[in-house]
């Protein structure tokens, strides 16, 4: 599988900001592909998704504020494009809709790459969690503190830890084990 995130820059491509851009897609390009295997379990679903959420970065990277971090602002929008993402493939299945409570996520910290192994067990896990959960989870995954993921998720800080705290257990009902669970930083 290729997973080389290509960049829609073709308005521009001599201009410094599309390098900027492309060498930051580059860099952090693990975030993309994190998010992307998080919300699908298909693979063409993940590059499709991978590859929209590469498109928005690029269209939103005008609005993008230098002062703050790039992986933040990256994985903000990776997270509502994979929620709409998500939404949409429910939509043309049928299923029920998703709410609209928790529109604004955004992201914090970088990535760390997870072992084939680890990310497939992580992966069915994570099916099994609605779209809050999800975010929640991950960003716990990629080491976001309490506060970090309350900033993030828009929830206090303490509701953060109590949500993480049930995911924990909803997780290690899911795996039918605490020690597996507890290897792969959710027990």
């Amino acid at each position: 599988m290729n997973t080389t995130v290509e960049t829609p820059v073709t308005r521009n491509p001599a201009s410094a900001d599309a390098n900027t851009f492309q060498k930051l897609l580059a860099q952090h390009r693990g975030i993309v592909m994190k998010v992307a295997a998080s919300y699908c379990c298909d693979r063409d679903d993940r590059a499709d998704l991978a590859q929209d959420i590469a498109l928005q970065l690029w269209r939103a990277w005008p609005s993008y504020d230098r002062s703050r971090p790039f992986p933040t602002w990256m994985y903000r929008v990776a997270l509502n494009v994979a929620i709409s993402h998500r939404r949409s493939a429910q939509q043309r299945r049928g299923d029920e809709p998703l709410g609209e409570e928790h529109e604004h996520l955004v992201g914090c910290g970088d990535v760390d790459a997870i072992d084939g192994e680890q990310m497939a067990i992580v992966q069915r896990a994570m099916q099994s969690l609605g779209r809050i959960d999800r975010a929640l989870l991950l960003l716990h995954l990629e080491g976001c503190s309490h506060r970090e993921t309350g900033e993030v998720l828009g929830i206090s800080e303490s509701n953060a830890a109590t949500r993480l705290t049930r995911i924990r257990q909803q997780l290690r009902l899911h795996t039918g084990n605490h020690e597996q669970g507890a290897q792969h930083g959710y027990a």
